[in-house]
C-alpha cells in the first residue's frame, strides 16, 4: 500500500481563471484536479463550477468522475446557451495503488519515474498550446473523455498542470526538477522560481516559442511512497 504527500502552485494574477482541488476521500483514496478556464469564455465561472461539483461528490471510481464531468458540462452548456462557458478539467483519482485519470481538454498530467515520464492526458504534443480540445461547455454532449489507468509504485511522482505552467518549461526541465526535489513543496517552489525568472526576462527558450506570455499558472505535485 502507498501513501503520499502533496503541494500546490497557484498564481491567478494574469486572468483569474485557473482553479484546482485536492481532496482526501478516506479509505486510501485521494482526488486531485486542475481546471484552466478559457479566457473571454467565462472561464473563471466554468472552472469554479467544476470545483464545486467535485467537492459535492464522493467519487469511488473513474466512472463516478466521468458522471460528474458530464453533468457539469450539461450545466455549463445551459448556462451559456451553448456559448462562452469553457474550461478544461483534468482529474486524477488514486485508489489504493492504482491511478485513474479522467480529463476534458489539454491540461496535462505527468507520471514521473526515475526511468522516464508518461504524459497521461491530451492528444496534443509537446508544451505549445494548440487550442482546447474537448473542453467542458463546448457542446451539449461532452462525448468521450480521455481516460488512463496506471499501477502506482513507490517513488512515483505525479504532476497535474495548466498550460501557464506546462508552456513555460520543457518536459525535461520539469522531470529534472521533480526528480531532484526532496518534497512536493520543494518541487512547486523550484518550478515557480524558474517560471518567475522567465517572466521577468520576458522570454522563453527557443523550443518553447521564445516570447513569454503571461498566463494563470496552477500545478499539483504529489509524491508517493510505501506506507509504513
Amino acid at each position: 500500500m502507498l501513501t503520499s504527500t502533496v503541494a500546490t502552485l497557484h498564481d491567478n494574477a494574469a486572468h483569474g481563471e485557473d482553479n484546482y482541488l485536492v481532496r482526501d476521500l478516506g479509505d486510501n483514496r485521494v482526488l486531485d484536479a486542475v481546471m484552466d478556464g478559457v479566457t473571454e469564455r467565462r472561464g473563471a465561472e466554468a472552472s469554479q463550477e467544476v470545483v464545486e461539483a467535485l467537492e459535492a461528490a464522493s467519487p469511488a471510481s473513474p466512472d463516478d468522475i466521468a458522471a460528474v464531468l458530464e453533468a457539469t458540462n450539461a450545466r455549463l452548456y445551459r448556462m451559456g446557451w451553448g456559448r462562452f462557458v469553457f474550461t478544461t478539467a483534468s482529474v486524477t483519482l488514486c485508489l489504493d495503488d492504482t491511478l485513474y485519470v479522467v480529463s476534458a481538454g489539454d491540461s496535462p498530467v505527468f507520471l514521473i519515474r526515475s526511468d522516464g515520464v508518461q504524459r497521461l492526458v491530451s492528444r496534443t504534443s509537446g508544451f505549445v498550446r494548440t487550442g482546447v480540445a474537448r473542453a467542458l461547455g463546448i457542446r451539449q454532449e461532452l462525448g468521450s473523455l480521455y481516460r488512463a489507468e496506471v499501477s502506482l509504485q513507490p517513488g512515483d511522482r505525479l504532476v497535474l498542470a495548466t498550460d501557464g505552467v506546462s508552456d513555460c518549461l520543457t518536459q525535461k526541465e520539469l522531470t529534472e526538477i521533480v526528480l531532484g526535489a526532496a518534497s512536493p513543496g520543494d518541487a512547486a517552489a523550484e518550478v515557480e522560481r524558474l517560471i518567475a525568472s522567465r517572466q521577468a526576462a520576458g522570454h522563453l527558450p527557443h523550443e518553447l516559442g521564445g516570447r513569454f506570455r503571461p498566463d494563470d499558472r496552477t500545478a499539483i505535485f504529489r509524491f508517493f511512497r510505501s506506507a509504513t
